[in-house]
């Protein structure tokens, strides 16, 4: 699951959820030293991530891509994934408008900047002034949001043009979400509840 998930998935206090975005950001950090409820919201990240990438269901999708894709098949998924999670946001959301829900998460980050890591910290802006996560909902944003990843990295070049795969694969993969998404919801929940 990509940013959207992450966001959705985080129980309890802000910087709770502020450190399962920032699960993605924390590479040459000292974990250690960040906030503790920043750290938990990394260590749920992780946990969610764990789940995730073991489970039959995300295998299966892995195995829909066409082989170019497949060394980035993990990452095109988690993308796909917050597509449909963003498109059937009223089914699948914590009961707010996804603006609104958006709006919350940048009002923490813009509360905690302080405490984030310096890469979280840096796309911060950009991400709120494009609207990134909501953008997710539309197949052109998902286009976008995998281009501005291929920029970053040369061996992450497929992922450019991986979108082909999902309109090629759009009810499987749906239908690959919507199996894996009421699981997660619910492992997620009873792990933050112990």
């Amino acid at each position: 699951m990509n940013w959207l998930a992450h966001l959705r998935l985080a129980q309890g206090e802000s910087l709770v959820r502020v450190g399962n975005l920032a699960g993605d950001f924390v590479r040459g950090v000292e974990v250690a030293g960040l906030h503790p409820e920043l750290q938990r919201g990394i260590e749920h990240h992780r946990a969610i991530d764990r789940f995730v990438d073991r489970h039959p269901v995300f295998l299966r999708g892995r195995d829909r891509l066409a082989a170019p894709y497949r060394r980035f098949a993990g990452v095109a998924l988690d993308v796909f994934f917050d597509h449909f999670l963003a498109r059937d946001w009223e089914r699948h959301g914590d009961g707010r408008a996804l603006d609104e829900f958006v709006d919350v998460v940048h009002a923490e980050l813009e509360e905690h900047r302080e405490l984030l890591p310096p890469d979280l910290l840096r796309l911060h802006e950009r991400m709120q002034e494009h609207r990134w996560l909501t953008m997710y909902g539309r197949l052109e944003g998902i286009e976008r949001v995998l281009r501005a990843m291929a920029k970053r990295s040369r061996r992450a070049a497929p992922l450019a043009t991986v979108t082909d795969e999902l309109r090629r694969n759009y009810g499987e993969l749906e239908s690959d979400f919507r199996e894996l998404w009421p699981e997660l919801l619910a492992w997620s929940r009873a792990r933050s509840d112990s």
